[in-house]
């Protein structure tokens, strides 16, 4: 398991937000949107490592696990992506630069890029769970010559829901990442693949023998993903997926998060996916 490197007793009191200041927002899609977060703390906040979360919480509306999006170690500025789909995130979503958000964490498991070194990596992205693996392409890419191929398999229900579409295209550009995008549903100018990103895997070429794959997206794509890499030859000891569920206080108290004998907050997100293999495949869990 890839615990947490901040455990709780280095968090000053995870229940307790701390503030911070919107410093840009913009949208992604129609109805997902980014915004970066600057500490009000001359310290800045605590570092974090890819795949980990944080508890946003909009002052007199509630709080929402939202992963980072950003480079870790880039600055004391934090970026969150997220979808609006509640209250909070549509309160979120009415927030202007300037104005102030509650910030408790970051939280969870992280992303394996330590054990990814000297290896293939294969990132499988759905939706806006590309959002949580886009520290990890950072990470990758700041330290390219620690890994081998690097491999981005990102789909979306449309060309207009794909997110950081201007990213995209720059690391297209770069001879030293492979990136295939692939939609649902597409219109007469799209020149790209159509279809769902797990049928990319199987074309796709990667060291099936020792590579590391990360998965995450919506939880029916990510067990169609782990199929198609397991049919590929990789083990289940060497994917990863990411599992954010229901999580309300991120330490494990509420038990909402609750995943069979785990809690989602403390355990997870990110699993190795042969620890949670018999939870994915059980109904009413």
């Amino acid at each position: 398991m890839h615990n947490n490197p901040l455990s709780l007793g280095t968090i000053p009191e995870p229940m307790l937000p701390r503030t911070y200041r919107i410093q840009q927002i913009w949208n992604e899609t129609s109805d997902t949107f980014t915004f970066s977060l600057a500490p009000l703390e001359a310290s800045g906040g605590p570092s974090f490592a890819p795949g980990q979360f944080n508890m946003l919480y909009a002052f007199g509306v509630g709080e929402v696990p939202i992963s980072i999006s950003s480079a870790p170690g880039e600055s004391p500025v934090i970026k969150h992506t997220t979808r609006v789909v509640g209250p909070v995130t549509r309160a979120m979503r009415r927030l202007k630069r300037g104005e102030m958000m509650g910030v408790r964490g970051p939280f969870g498991s992280s992303w394996p890029v330590e054990a990814a070194r000297n290896r293939d990596l294969v990132i499988v992205a759905g939706g806006i769970g590309l959002a949580p693996l886009r520290p990890v392409l950072y990470e990758a890419l700041a330290q390219r010559k620690s890994y081998n191929k690097i491999v981005l398999l990102y789909g979306a229900r449309t060309p207009e829901d794909l997110l950081y579409r201007h990213e995209l295209e720059r690391w297209r550009g770069k001879l030293d990442l492979e990136i295939h995008v692939t939609v649902d549903r597409a219109f007469a100018d799209w020149r790209g693949n159509v279809g769902v990103v797990t049928k990319l895997i199987g074309r796709t070429p990667f060291d099936r023998t020792s590579c590391v794959a990360m998965v995450c997206g919506p939880e029916v794509m990510m067990r169609f993903a782990v199929m198609e890499l397991q049919n590929r030859g990789v083990t289940a000891d060497r994917i990863y997926v990411s599992m954010e569920r229901n999580m309300k206080c991120a330490v494990g108290f509420c038990g909402h998060c609750q995943y069979g004998p785990l809690f989602v907050c403390k355990d997870g997100p990110v699993y190795r996916y042969d620890r949670i293999a018999s939870l994915l495949g059980m109904s009413e869990v």
